[in-house]
């Protein structure tokens, strides 16, 4: 049980994988930087299809967030003498 008590909380590949998961979050709550009509793509205005190409790009920080916490948590084990699987 020692062994576990020595292991940092804070990591860098939590840390990274915060980020990850801050960086959407951020770019929709800072509506200075998207709210204007110019420029149009496809006649939509750049208000909406801005927060459109949010959706994807969203989902990619989100699993790249989720593939560093699963390789931190199996880095945990291992460290802990348990099975890296």
């Amino acid at each position: 049980m020692s062994s576990e008590t020595n292991l940092p909380a804070v990591t860098p590949a939590r840390v990274l994988a915060g980020l990850c998961l801050a960086v959407p979050i951020v770019a929709m709550l800072w509506v200075a930087s998207y709210s204007k009509a110019d420029p149009e793509l496809g006649g939509m205005p750049f208000f909406y299809w801005y927060q459109l190409a949010w959706v994807p790009v969203s989902a990619v920080f989100t699993v790249g967030a989720y593939l560093l916490i699963n390789r931190d948590e199996k880095a945990r084990k291992a460290a802990r003498g348990g099975d890296a699987l």
